[in-house]
């Protein structure tokens, strides 16, 4: 019997570890976290280039930081799932930011 309760318990977690793998990598979550990883090497490229101050820079990394946590919260709210709703929201929410970078401010 404690064989068994041990393989049920081994084989949730490897259940529970490939589920939290698969929704990391959802594709609507990907692309959400792709742009903001693209985001932030533009912010760097802007500021060492001198098109932008650090203050804007610092600013726009906290507002992708804000976008990034809003993302987590959604996604934890549908085991690990965004959806399409949410995903445009924040991807105008990306978009305001990328103008912000483009404009310098």
């Amino acid at each position: 019997m404690l064989a068994s309760l041990l393989a049920a318990g081994l084989l949730f977690a490897a259940q529970a570890r490939a589920e939290s793998e698969w929704q990391k990598e959802h594709p609507r979550r990907e692309e959400i976290n792709q742009r903001l990883h693209h985001q932030d090497r533009r912010i760097h490229r802007e500021q060492k280039e001198g098109k932008i101050s650090r203050d804007e820079a610092r600013k726009l990394h906290r507002e992708d930081r804000d976008i990034r946590q809003q993302e987590q919260g959604m996604a934890k709210l549908d085991h690990g799932h965004i959806t399409k709703q949410e995903q445009k929201t924040l991807n105008q929410e990306e978009n305001q930011v990328s103008q912000q970078i483009k404009n310098g401010n």
